[in-house]
């Protein structure tokens, strides 16, 4: 009788164990109650949508998301960059020589393939928009490194899980020049991350709601942020996307309580981007946004 009460017991605290253990993995899966995001990576700090940025970013304990941007290259491979075409601000070729602006457009991320991309060096050059930016040289990185890298980090550092928003890259006007067909980009980005097995800790963005559509339709469990730059009103955007999305993303300025009001009636949260000032950051957090995206992860 005694062992069956002892087999008893010990199948109660196998059972908890098993409770908590579970509780723990929900928890961990939970999207943040306020997301705290380092905008390309916190390119005040790092240069921007590169590996080291990233893992300076989560350095700093507050930050709870890692924000980025995708192109395609020619040979479709997906990487973390923002601009169509390498910028001549803060980029050098691979011989350490300036990009004249009179080749602003000579250097399509879209039409390189990424053994030549990958030698242009993204980060030694000053960028005259972010003083505080250390300069170390580096590189545009596959996207699948990048999750490596950060997903390498968190186990070796024991580090909490972080989330990651990422940005589509392309428009309309773009398709076929810098960019694929947002059928082909989806499908390019989605491979990576499910082979990566990091769906549960991604946000897909972007301007660009075809693309957004798309993971809606056929990826319904991924999550989807709509950015938003112009003036149209918060019923008029939703129409227009033709869905409530996880999150509601315009730019800074364009966020009163009112937008965040509809927006939390809808149970769509607000993430504004990009604030880049303690006061503007506190002043947002009074009016109840769900999270912020910044270039300085410092200032969290």
């Amino acid at each position: 009788m005694k062992n069956y009460i002892f087999l008893g017991l010990f199948g109660l605290i196998s059972i908890s164990g098993c409770k908590s253990t579970y509780q723990q993995k929900n928890i961990q899966l939970s999207f943040p109650a306020f997301s705290a995001e380092a905008h390309r990576g916190g390119r005040g700090l790092m240069p921007e949508n590169t590996i080291i940025a990233m893992l300076d970013a989560m350095k700093h304990p507050n930050i709870t998301t890692l924000e980025m941007d995708t192109h395609i290259t020619k040979d479709n491979r997906v990487v973390v960059t923002h601009d169509d075409y390498l910028s001549s601000g803060f980029m050098l070729t691979p011989d350490g020589k300036e990009i004249p602006a009179s080749d602003a457009k000579k250097y399509a991320v879209f039409q390189m393939n990424y053994d030549l991309l990958k030698t242009f060096d993204i980060g030694s050059k000053v960028n005259s928009s972010f003083l505080q930016q250390k300069k170390v040289k580096t590189y545009i990185p596959l996207l699948g490194d990048l999750i490596d890298s950060v997903q390498q980090e968190i186990k070796s550092k024991n580090k909490k899980q972080f989330f990651y928003n990422i940005e589509t890259k392309c428009d309309a006007k773009g398709d076929g020049i810098a960019n694929p067909s947002p059928e082909v980009f989806v499908k390019l980005l989605m491979d990576v991350i499910e082979q990566k097995k990091i769906t549960p800790y991604v946000v897909i963005q972007s301007f660009d709601k075809r693309t957004i559509q798309i993971i809606n339709q056929k990826y319904p469990k991924v999550k989807t942020s709509f950015l938003i730059s112009n003036k149209k009103s918060y019923e008029e955007n939703i129409a227009d996307l033709g869905y409530k999305p996880f999150i509601y993303s315009p730019e800074w300025k364009l966020v009163d309580a009112n937008l965040i009001d509809k927006a939390h009636a809808d149970g769509v949260k607000i993430v504004p981007w990009t604030v880049n000032t303690k006061e503007d950051i506190n002043r947002l957090k009074s009016l109840k946004v769900d999270g912020i995206i910044s270039d300085y992860p410092n200032l969290f």
